[in-house]
Formats: C-alpha cells, sequence, structure tokens
C-alpha cells in the first residue's frame, strides 16, 4: 500500500467526500447506535457519518499514522483508532450496527475473501456499506498502466495489478454473505480548472504506487508524461475547465 500525505489528500476534498456524503445518504432509514468508518483517511467520511448519526458511537479507523494524527487533530470530539482493515479484525472487539467504508478497500486484496470478513464485525442485520472507485474502468488508471508497459518505462515501473471485482462479481458475493443487499453505480462529472489540477488530484492516491517506485528526477519525468497523456485524453470544455469523468461503485448490504 502507498505511504499516505494528508495534505496531498485533502486537495479537492470536496469531490472526494461527495460519494460518502451520497452513500452515507442512503443509510436514513437506519438508526445505529455504533458505526466504524473503516479507511477513514483524514477523517472527512468520518465528519460526515457523525453530523448525519449525532447519537450514535462513531469510529474512525485507518492504518496510516499520518491520515490519523490528521483526523485526531480535525475532529478532537470523534474516536480514531488504528486498525489494518486486511488483518486480523477480531483485534476489534465489538461488534457494529454499521462497517462503512468510502474508497479504502480497492487498496486490499482478495474481496471474495474480504467481504465476509467485514461481515463478522457486524452486529445480526448490521449493515456494509462500501464505496468503490471503479479503478479498471477508469480512463485516467487505463491510461497509467498503458504508460507504465511502453519500452520507456517498463523497466523501471511494475504495472498495478487491481483489486477491485467486476460489479457482476460483487454482486455474486454479495448474494452469498449477505440476507439482502443493494448495488448501483455512479459516474461523478468533476469540474476540474486546468490538467495539472488532474495531476494533484492523482498524486494523492493513484499516482502514488507508481512514483514511490522511481527516483526524484523519474518521478517528475514519469508525471509530466502522464501529463501529455492527459491532454490528450481530455479536451477541455469551453470555458477552459475540463470535465474530469469518475466512475465509482456503491454497495449496501444487510448481515
Amino acid at each position: 500500500m502507498p505511504t499516505w500525505n494528508p495534505t496531498q489528500y485533502e486537495k479537492f476534498l470536496k469531490d472526494r467526500t461527495q460519494p460518502a456524503i451520497d452513500l452515507a445518504n442512503r443509510l436514513e432509514a437506519f438508526t445505529p447506535n455504533s458505526i466504524l468508518d473503516l479507511g477513514c483517511g483524514p477523517g472527512n467520511s468520518t465528519k460526515i457519518l457523525k453530523q448525519k448519526f449525532p447519537y450514535a458511537r462513531i469510529i474512525g479507523a485507518d492504518n496510516s499514522v499520518e491520515m490519523l494524527k490528521k483526523a485526531r487533530g480535525l475532529y478532537p470530539d470523534i474516536e480514531f483508532i488504528n486498525l489494518d482493515a486486511n488483518g486480523d479484525l477480531r483485534e476489534v472487539n465489538e461488534k457494529f450496527d454499521i462497517v462503512f467504508s468510502n474508497a479504502c478497500i480497492q487498496w486490499l486484496p482478495n474481496h471474495r475473501e474480504l467481504l465476509p470478513k467485514l461481515m463478522t464485525v457486524l452486529k445480526p442485520s448490521g449493515i456494509l456499506a462500501v464505496q468503490i472507485p471503479m479503478q479498471a474502468e477508469h480512463p485516467v488508471h487505463i491510461m497509467i498502466n498503458e504508460l507504465v508497459n511502453t519500452d520507456k518505462w517498463k523497466s523501471k515501473v511494475a504495472p498495478r495489478q487491481y483489486n477491485n471485482l467486476s460489479t457482476t462479481e460483487y454482486y455474486d458475493v454479495l448474494s452469498d454473505v449477505s440476507s439482502d443487499f443493494e448495488i448501483w453505480e455512479t459516474t461523478y462529472c468533476h469540474r476540474m480548472p486546468s490538467y495539472e489540477s488532474i495531476i494533484e488530484w492523482y498524486k494523492g492516491t493513484g499516482l502514488r504506487p507508481y512514483l514511490e517506485q522511481l527516483n526524484e528526477s523519474d518521478a517528475d519525468d514519469f508525471t509530466n508524461d502522464v501529463y501529455v497523456k492527459l491532454k490528450q485524453q481530455y479536451k477541455m470544455q469551453k470555458n477552459g475547465e475540463i470535465l474530469f469523468r469518475f466512475p465509482r461503485l456503491f454497495f449496501i448490504a444487510r448481515k
């Protein structure tokens, strides 16, 4: 997993947080007493849950010390813990009414094993609520992997193997591990002010696994090559902005 930089991640935080808001809004019918926000990052999603469910006990969990430090500084009234979602979840010594995860599990392998494991942290009839960027279908991710496989870069940068399943595969897993579920896709159309802004967005997430394999000079060169391909892939709108489509998968499953 990449090393997380909270300052870089917080750029475009409003756009990053919108899927968490939309997922939380789908939980309005529930009155949870306890919620675990898995992969809480700098606490933006945890804050949304606290606002949505002010009377619930809410815990934000992440395995990044840097992200947790940021979250605790921003939201001192919320409890945050260090937890590896890919580890032994039995170290969480309680069950929750809702396990909420916004843009986290795409970094974790073996989702056919992970989803049943997440269900074990729920109380009877508890809810697993998840949002995942659809990386393998996102034009930028496809573009970066194409760049990695060129003669210039394939000896220096290893391509990413995506952990996500397809929507139909998640459907089958959820039908096996839950008593009921709903699953949907949303494509967000972000207004980006420039090509540089897209680069800055991805430096906080999707580019990190590649850049961390390179020295500073090569990382700058790789970023420049991504920039060139972005200009080829995305045309400016009439007002000079970039229409940046970002597909995401959501599901809510009851234990």
